[in-house]
């Protein structure tokens, strides 16, 4: 009986995201590739791996003990890239990054031209995805490195199976349009604006939530608003004021929107998120390693590029 190891990772993935569907997206098959695989199995073992007498794809009790054997087997080559990176003097291969628009432009684009140099055979592969979605793709191994944001305000994401890293404390500033009669001096100056507020589930939101817990107001939110661009380009043309992180305000072209002088209000932290190792060494993955080091280090020269061009001048002493 041979068994090819990638009709093993089909089942695998088949097993652990619950369909067919779901598996191809993540192997970046068609639906009918992935069948195709897993009816070619079937033949390599004799016998039938997936229930399809019902609607939903289930694996029959053979193919739950056989997709038990493929995590182990996923299990045993990821600790055999491990052991023979030592054995060579450049890591490769490839790393799949989750993220967001702002750590992309402005974290990873610099990581990944460092990597570029330093380990041309290593290939970075970035997602555009993030939040709980993320989170799932990382716990289901479809990727690697995950890039998170959370206010400071909440607990860090503390999970047994996911290694957690602070990357950067990412300052929060309001921001409003540029010819905003009278600019607020005091917190209590907030409480009737109107707000072009994030998601309650995205750090800006949970930030003007705490805020207005904080110094008890209600905030007044004319606008719902996921991404940054459209955000300050809604305050831009004086729908409002928002709460943004300092890195965002990097695609601020200078004077499209005025900072305020108004602090502590409070920071985001970035995180690299990993999975904790299974194998029998225990050591991270050394390519994972690099490339989180590269983002670190891309990471620690932000502040050198924020300084003076973001920070509105300090109020002078009285």
């Amino acid at each position: 009986m041979d068994i090819d190891p990638r009709r093993l990772r089909v089942l695998h993935e088949v097993a652990r995201r619950g369909g067919v569907m779901r598996a191809a997206e993540a192997l970046y098959l068609t639906p009918s590739a992935v069948s195709q695989q897993l009816a070619q199995l079937e033949r390599e073992v004799g016998l039938a791996l997936i229930d399809r007498s019902q609607r939903s794809v289930s694996l029959t009790p053979a193919g739950r003990v056989l997709a038990g054997y493929a995590e182990r087997v996923e299990e045993e080559l990821l600790e055999a890239r491990r052991e023979l990176t030592r054995f060579t003097e450049r890591l490769a291969g490839p790393v799949r990054i989750a993220a967001f628009p702002t750590v992309i432009k402005h974290v990873l684009m610099p990581a990944l031209r460092d990597l570029a140099v330093r380990h041309p055979k290593i290939t970075p592969f970035i997602h555009e995805i993030y939040g709980p979605p993320a989170l799932q793709e990382l716990r289901l191994g479809a990727v690697d490195v995950l890039i998170t944001e959370q206010d400071m305000g909440l607990p860090t994401l503390s999970q047994p199976s996911l290694s957690t890293r602070l990357l950067y404390v990412d300052e929060y500033r309001i921001v409003l349009p540029p010819d905003w009669p009278d600019p607020p001096r005091a917190f209590a100056d907030l409480t009737q604006v109107p707000w072009v507020a994030g998601e309650p589930s995205q750090a800006t939101g949970q930030a003007l939530e705490r805020l207005a817990g904080l110094h008890g107001f209600e905030p007044r939110k004319v606008h719902l608003i996921t991404e940054f661009g459209p955000t300050l380009a809604l305050v831009a043309a004086g729908h409002g004021v928002a709460i943004v992180p300092t890195l965002a305000l990097l695609d601020v072209p200078e004077g499209e929107v005025r900072v305020s002088e108004l602090r502590d209000v409070g920071a985001r932290r970035l995180d690299a998120v990993t999975r904790v190792s299974r194998t029998r060494s225990g050591e991270p993955d050394p390519v994972q390693a690099v490339v989180i080091g590269a983002i670190e280090e891309a990471t620690a020269g932000l502040e050198a590029t924020l300084s003076g061009r973001l920070r509105a001048p300090e109020p002078p002493d009285s």
